[in-house]
């Protein structure tokens, strides 16, 4: 049997994803359950399009659910920042995109808590792969559908 592999996750991954399983089980499956038992206690289900979507719903949350759950089962925390300046998963980085007059603030995360609306940047997108291993000073550019984007990197936490 193939070990799993570990997943990396910073505590704030972490403690996003128990929180989303809390609300998951506690809230979310609780409530669809009641919905499903009102249109099942309301009569004729067998062609009833709102039941099926109910139940459709309820399978992805638990589905998510398992998710999460096989998700923090391999989590191992790791530790955030950069002891030698270098950008590596957990790393805290400051850019400026060659385009826009203020810099952000990014977190190189894994996949499974990436968001970049959240400013936490998946070392799997071509802009993770592109900073790993570059340090505050470095330049990197970003092919995208509209064209390139170069970022500076200001700092590396």
């Amino acid at each position: 049997m193939a070990t799993e592999r570990q997943l990396k996750l910073t505590r704030e991954g972490q403690a996003r994803l128990q929180e989303e399983l809390r609300t998951l089980r506690e809230e979310r499956l609780k409530e669809l359950s009641q919905r499903i038992q009102a249109a099942n206690e309301e009569g004729d289900i067998s062609d009833n399009s709102e039941f099926e979507e109910l139940k459709e719903e309820y399978y992805s949350v638990e589905s998510r659910v398992r998710e999460i759950q096989h998700i923090l089962s391999r989590a191992v925390i790791l530790e955030e920042g950069s002891v030698d300046g270098t950008i590596n998963l957990g790393s805290r980085i400051t850019v400026q995109a060659d385009d826009d007059d203020e810099p952000e603030q990014w977190v190189l995360v894994n996949e499974e808590e990436s968001s970049a609306l959240d400013g936490r940047i998946s070392d799997e997108s071509p802009v993770g792969i592109a900073l790993l291993g570059k340090k505050a000073g470095d330049s990197v550019v970003i092919k995208t559908a509209s064209g390139q984007i170069t970022y500076t990197i200001i700092d590396v936490n």
